[in-house]
């Protein structure tokens, strides 16, 4: 059996290959007892192996790359921690299953509010940066209405109930997100075999929002850039690097030392909105600023870290602090008596991404480049083409991404308060 230390991108060469003619098993040098298993038709799972009552056990952890690395890692450590305590997390799996075909009760674990907990735990809080925000979603507009239900109660009139009424006080926006988590919390249930169906199965987002279009100017870009000097490391760092590579927040954030090789950073399928890797070349222009970002020694890895155990968070606060240094250096530089008029138009740090998008395209970056920059998928490709697909435009995305980084550093020269900037095509 091969023992490797296994990382995103040799996960990903591993798909490219021809399946094997055998079941082989890849052992991880990382997590000793996390095995990946490799089946002839091509299929690929992980499992834990360890030993009980001094036989041999085995736990499948899930389907890969529905289970990215990180995840199986973080699965296997708790299965195994379990075992070592004497505890048997197979037998107790299956244990589980046969109690839901059985129909038998689970104690009080159907309770609607007991299972949200339960969800928060498990599912939002190891995986989603802005927990905070899904944990208010359910304490404000759901579980005040259901807490007290069964879970298997809980019908698409209840959901729609919820939905409309949020939609009626003029928040679509906030009805959108709670059917989403909704709906998450259910698909998740469904996989935990604590319902069977989901009550939002084919219902539609709830509220009508207007597709954001804001996009930063170039001068905005430059008093951003600037004003982004003033900041701390690692958040001075994060924002830029958002800017230069287009990438979305949490990607950022979450950015890893083991995800970078050489002048490229592979974003693993288990951190991306699509579940799709995504290779980011990393322009000299981006490489500038990581290279002056503190490292912090910790296990986990993380560029922007200010624990080295977890990415950076308090994304809304320091935000702010950006918005006010921004500001503050419009005015300062207005040739106008009344600087304190100067406004500055709202942005949210999602624009950032769709101003680096429309500033590739403006210097002429052919779209599909653009969309494989920012990992969109088009529903054009799929199977092993979309594999091969993701290391097709290397070359075009690194081309794309420093031009875009050579076009924002001459936005921001010193002395330059005019946003008016020369483009041109990029090589």
């Amino acid at each position: 059996m091969t023992s490797v230390m296994m990382t995103a991108k040799w996960l990903l060469g591993l798909e490219r290959k021809e399946p094997p003619d055998a079941r082989e098993e890849f052992a991880d040098a990382g997590v000793k007892g996390l095995y990946l298993v490799r089946q002839p038709s091509g299929a690929m799972s992980w499992a834990a192996r360890y030993r009980h009552a001094g036989k041999p056990r085995k736990l499948t952890l899930g389907p890969y790359p529905l289970l990215g690395l990180a995840e199986a890692r973080q699965k296997a450590t708790e299965a195994l921690r379990a075992a070592s305590e004497g505890s048997d997390p197979a037998g107790e799996k299956a244990a589980q299953r046969a109690a839901v075909r059985a129909g038998e009760p689970v104690v009080d674990r159907d309770q609607f509010a007991t299972v949200v907990g339960e969800f928060l735990k498990r599912e939002i809080r190891p995986k989603n940066r802005s927990h905070d925000l899904v944990e208010a979603i359910f304490k404000n507009h759901v579980t005040p209405k259901w807490g007290d239900r069964k879970i298997q109660s809980i019908t698409r009139r209840d959901v729609i109930e919820v939905t409309d009424g949020l939609v009626d006080k003029g928040q679509p926006y906030a009805a959108n997100r709670t059917f989403a988590h909704v709906r998450r919390l259910f698909n998740w249930a469904i996989s935990r075999g604590i319902v069977n169906a989901s009550p939002c199965a084919g219902m539609k987002l709830p509220g009508a929002e207007q597709a954001r279009d804001r996009v930063l100017s170039d001068a905005e870009i430059r008093l951003f850039w600037l004003a982004s000097e003033e900041l701390e490391e690692p958040f001075r760092g994060f924002f830029r690097v958002l800017l230069l590579t287009g990438q979305r927040r949490d990607e950022v954030a979450g950015m890893r030392a083991s995800e970078v090789d050489g002048a490229a950073w592979m974003v693993p399928g288990d951190r991306t909105k699509n579940a799709r890797a995504n290779l980011v070349p990393i322009s000299s222009e981006t490489q500038a600023v990581l290279d002056v970002v503190p490292r912090i020694a910790g296990s986990a890895g993380y560029l922007f870290t200010t624990t080295g155990r977890t990415p950076i968070s308090g994304f809304s606060r320091v935000k702010a602090r950006l918005d006010a240094l921004m500001l503050a250096r419009a005015r300062k530089e207005t040739a106008d008596d009344d600087a304190e008029e100067v406004k500055l138009p709202e942005w949210r740090i999602h624009d950032l991404r769709r101003t680096a998008a429309t500033g590739m395209a403006r210097l002429r970056v052919a779209p599909h480049v653009i969309e494989a920059v920012l990992n969109h998928k088009s529903g054009r490709i799929s199977g092993i083409a979309s594999v091969y697909n993701r290391f097709e435009y290397e070359e075009e995305k690194r081309s794309a991404l420093a031009a875009w980084g050579r076009f924002v550093l001459a936005l921001t020269k010193e002395g330059e308060t005019s946003n008016v900037v020369e483009l041109r095509a990029s090589p």
